[in-house]
């Protein structure tokens, strides 16, 4: 095993984008503030149960290794979850908006009350009691408005895991399967997986995102690197062991073989491996186009908010992805909720569906506290950022029918 160069880092230390210490707040205050955001959903007709929850994850990482690097690190991550169940009067109808009402993020107390839980309570519920009432989706072809509450989701499971070396190359076949963007010398440089407009990059060094850290766990301070570039596949998730693998693409392009700071352990007492960076889709820089804009461009479409159900193939192939809360589009303007909607797509050809992508202004971090990968099974949090997108003609079923 040859491992990527990695400058020494002698004595270094680093600290996460937070700025009040979750811990530094009583318990009791905490407490407090759910009881008034459940009273206020509870408050909305219809609304039967609410759930919510606060969760904190505080770590001090210490890493030393036999080239001479001794670095500190202060982390710290923070989810608000929700969920608000609507009955109608007859009970005859169920509808729940939640838990990832907010999106988890690598700061601190002062996310949590940003997130203004008490008053955003009632738009939550007023969505769930809609929800009741909504006209079930017919299925066909479908332009679809994604927000990024629900688009990070799809970049984590057809972008994300796929794009990781070593499920491409075969490690990761017994437990989570392998990758559809494989082998690396057919596909680098070659493979399109998007319009040019589209580049999706990795990163571990967006404010606020999951997996934003100073420095891995081999002790190499990340860079910025395009998955995707101008909608081609460029280059995978590498460590300094696997940095090696590609080395010849490093020399054809006259660039350096170096790792991309993507090593991670859960603890002390876990190995070290490949793990996701931030994946994010690069907002348009000629226009900033909002959620309002796209929907006002589109004719015939549904606007998705929030994650929910999906499933994805082994290779990352074959897809399905559902939302939260998806309003019928006509006509440019929303005219009412949709239920029972998801999309189905093939990796490819649904982003090389992509035809508008948003503006910096409309940029969001979504993400997820916890994603599983390897055997003994470890788990990372990850953030994906991106501008709402706008995909055209997709397939769009109805999951409430009977078979």
């Amino acid at each position: 095993m040859r491992l990527a160069a990695a400058p020494v880092q002698a004595n270094a230390s680093w600290k996460s984008s937070y700025a009040i210490d979750p811990w530094s707040i009583p318990v009791e205050e905490k407490v407090a503030l759910l009881f008034r955001a459940n009273a206020a959903a509870q408050a909305v007709r219809n609304i039967r149960f609410v759930n919510s929850s606060l969760a904190f994850v505080k770590e001090e990482r210490s890493y030393a290794n036999s080239d001479g690097s001794l670095i500190a690190q202060d982390v710290v991550r923070s989810w608000v979850t929700m969920s608000m169940t609507a009955i109608s009067d007859d009970r005859t109808e169920v509808a729940t908006r939640g838990p990832e009402v907010v999106q988890p993020a690598g700061r601190g107390w002062e996310y949590v009350l940003e997130a203004d839980i008490v008053k955003n309570a009632t738009v939550w519920a007023e969505q769930a009691r809609e929800k009741l009432s909504a006209k079930s989706v017919e299925v066909g072809k479908w332009d679809l408005i994604l927000h990024p509450s629900q688009l990070f989701l799809t970049i984590h499971e057809s972008i994300g895991h796929p794009t990781e070396l070593d499920r491409a190359m075969g490690y990761e076949a017994n437990y989570a399967g392998t990758s559809f963007i494989s082998p690396p010398e057919k596909v680098l440089g070659s493979l399109r997986l998007g319009p040019e407009q589209l580049t999706i990059r990795g990163d571990r060094s967006q404010p606020g995102a999951l997996a934003t850290i100073g420095y891995d766990d081999d002790g190499v301070q990340p860079d910025e690197f395009d998955i995707i570039k101008q909608g081609v596949f460029n280059d995978y998730q590498t460590t300094r062991e696997q940095a090696d693998w590609l080395r010849w693409w490093y020399e054809k392009q006259g660039k350096p073989v170096r790792s991309h700071g993507c090593a991670y352990a859960q603890s002390w007492s876990d190995v070290s491996f490949q793990r996701m960076p931030n994946v994010s889709i690069v907002p348009n820089a000629d226009k900033d186009l909002s959620w309002n804009d796209l929907i006002a461009a589109t004719d015939k479409g549904i606007a998705m908010i929030g994650r929910a159900s999906y499933s994805i193939d082994q290779q990352r192939y074959n897809a399905q992805f559902g939302a939260q809360v998806c309003y019928e589009v006509r006509g440019g303007k929303i005219v009412g909720q949709l239920k029972d909607v998801a999309y189905q797509m093939r990796t490819p050809e649904f982003w090389n569906s992509l035809d508008i992508v948003g503006g910096r202004s409309a940029y969001e971090l979504g993400g997820t506290f916890n994603d599983g990968k390897g055997q003994p099974g470890q788990s990372n949090a990850v953030s994906h950022g991106c501008p709402p997108c706008r995909f055209k003609n997709a397939t769009v079923i109805n999951t409430g029918r009977a078979s």
